[in-house]
């Protein structure tokens, strides 16, 4: 029974942190949650970027190549596709495959 109310719990304040921003924003927009709602998801992906790199090792190991050829193939699939999740799931793809098979 515990269990049960614990998870009840949790599910029931993690709807309301995703329900509260539209039930007090909903009747007029500010120009500030407009601006964050713009610039935010740019760079949420340049300080994900930042962390996945962060630990690379270029004069040791396999010297970046695997982290290279990742963002490259992300970069270029993006310039080309113009589709973010296809960019970010072909990209983790290539980078795993080099990991696992390529540079083992």
């Amino acid at each position: 029974m515990h269990d049960i109310l614990l998870i009840l719990t949790v599910g029931a304040v993690t709807l309301m942190t995703r329900l509260l921003p539209f039930i007090a924003f909903r009747k007029k927009s500010y120009p500030v949650v407009e601006y964050l709602g713009d610039v935010l998801p740019f760079a949420i992906m340049a300080m994900l970027v930042v962390y996945c790199l962060k630990d690379v090792q270029l004069l040791t190991g396999n010297h970046g190549i695997c982290e290279i050829i990742g963002v490259l193939s992300v970069l270029l699939l993006h310039l080309w596709k113009r589709n973010t999740l296809l960019s970010i799931i072909a990209g983790t793809m290539i980078y795993m495959v080099c990991v696992q098979m390529i540079f083992v």
